[in-house]
């Protein structure tokens, strides 16, 4: 199974989604924890400064005033009471938050103020210790149970929550005990806000449609960035078609540009040395004719009639492959416009005109729809295939397959075939196998070779293969 997509865009759009998320939920997890220490570090100063404000004032009240105002100085959240003794501390789940918040005291309180501090429910634990049940004092001690249970109800998730906040060593509750100059004990019970726990919803929402916005914008700019090489293997594509295709806009970024430019300056360049090639080739095959008919009509002038067919028949090959070599240059530079071509019927055409001339050539198979071409190129390049399937195989067999996305045409004959070795090197131009193609047999070795390249200028390719028991196959595959 491929997991790294085979598109720079797909491969590219990969690494920034991994880097974006990664770091998003990296940037999230220490936004989390600071936003719950900085809250619990607030939590811890407002209850050393409530209780160190409390037992001062509680310090410089007389009994009977100390439980009048008892009951205004507890919150849905602290409980304050006065006792005759301390009672036995829990054990406390932190002792380092516990020397904190008792360091804090002892720095607001006077020098000597006898301080008990335990704290419980850190969320490296579940639960409140036991022993907290057991404070005396009736509604202190089942306030406190009221605690215990409502934290308790928060489970291991709530700790997990806690620990993504950073506050893996926060305490849920404070027990804090002072003892005020005249013996008495004041007791604190300090429940950390449960909300504190809480999922910061609007947060995360926040934190997601950001994440989202950087995704889309990222997958945006790649797809920009990829666009100019996803249009350069189109036009890489379409130059083996069309040397003449307009050139490609050199705008954009300066890579982008400079890439352009170098592009279109290599057309520019293939285009030249095709057209003085084929100019060149033009010149030569005119030049030639000249020279050539003076020999004929000298020949014709000869009394020796052997020796005048001989002649001739050199002269005819001479002009075949003047012919044949200007065919084949047609078949690479051609300034036919490509139309709407009926494939069937030329086929049909070829078939008959080979019919008529002697040839045993037969056609199956349809086609459901018309293609785009040049038809002159074809009819070319499928006469060629025929003309050596006849020619060499004795016979033709031509099958037709629509394959929706590319039409398959097949030329069969009943041949000796061709060595494996050699089934590419017989496209090269006037190669011929001596077993085979002699020259009685009227070849130029250009045909195979033209028949490809018109192929391949349509987008498609010519391929040959031997058959199972004997003779050769030559496939030509064009796309819609």
């Amino acid at each position: 199974m491929r997991l790294l997509p085979r598109s720079l865009f797909g491969r590219l759009t990969l690494v920034l989604l991994i880097g974006l998320v990664a770091a998003q939920l990296l940037s999230t997890w220490f936004l989390l924890r600071d936003r719950g220490q900085t809250l619990y570090q607030s939590i811890r100063e407002d209850t050393v400064a409530r209780v160190a404000g409390i037992v001062r004032l509680l310090d410089a009240l007389q009994p009977k005033e100390r439980e009048r105002l008892l009951p205004l100085l507890s919150a849905p959240e602290t409980l304050v009471q006065l006792a005759e003794r301390r009672v036995p501390a829990p054990v406390p789940d932190s002792a380092s938050v516990s020397a904190v918040v008792e360091h804090g005291l002892r720095r607001q309180l006077p020098p000597g103020t006898p301080i008990r501090v335990s704290v419980s429910g850190s969320l490296m634990s579940d639960a409140m210790s036991p022993d907290m049940d057991e404070v005396p004092g009736g509604a202190m001690g089942g306030r406190m149970a009221q605690m215990r249970a409502h934290m308790m109800g928060h489970g291991p998730m709530a700790g997990a929550w806690g620990y993504v906040h950073g506050v893996h060593a926060m305490a849920r509750a404070f027990f804090i005990q002072v003892r005020l100059h005249d013996g008495t004990w004041v007791r604190f019970a300090r429940q950390v806000p449960e909300d504190l726990f809480d999922r910061p919803t609007r947060l995360l929402l926040t934190l997601l449609i950001l994440l989202v916005s950087v995704i889309l914008l990222s997958v945006f700019a790649v797809r920009r960035m990829v666009g100019p090489l996803a249009e350069l293997r189109v036009a890489a594509d379409a130059l083996g078609k069309d040397i003449h295709r307009p050139p490609l806009p050199e705008t954009g970024p300066l890579e982008v540009a400079e890439t352009a430019h170098a592009f279109n300056t290599m057309q520019a360049r293939l285009k030249s040395y095709i057209g003085d090639r084929a100019r060149i080739l033009a010149a030569v095959s005119h030049d030639l004719k000249t020279p050539l008919t003076h020999i004929r009509l000298r020949t014709d002038l000869l009394d020796d009639e052997e020796l005048r067919d001989e002649i001739q028949g050199d002269l005819d090959e001479m002009e075949r492959m003047v012919s044949a070599t200007l065919d084949f240059m047609r078949g690479t530079e051609s300034r036919e416009p490509r139309q709407t071509l009926d494939l069937m019927a030329l086929l049909e055409s070829i078939r008959d005109d080979a019919r008529d001339a002697g040839w045993d050539v037969e056609l199956e198979g349809r086609l459901r729809e018309p293609v785009q071409g040049r038809p002159l190129a074809f009819k070319r390049s499928l006469r060629n295939l025929v003309e050596n399937a006849v020619r060499y195989g004795e016979r033709a067999r031509i099958h037709v397959e629509d394959e929706g996305h590319q039409v398959r045409i097949t030329v069969l004959d009943d041949g000796p075939g061709i060595p494996e070795a050699m089934l590419e090197q017989v496209f090269d131009p006037f190669f011929r196998l001596e077993s085979s193609r002699a020259r009685h047999t009227g070849g130029t070795g250009l045909g195979l070779g033209i028949a490809r390249n018109i192929a391949r200028a349509h987008g498609g390719d010519l391929v040959l293969s031997n058959r199972p028991v004997r003779g050769l196959c030559a496939a030509l595959v064009l796309p819609r």
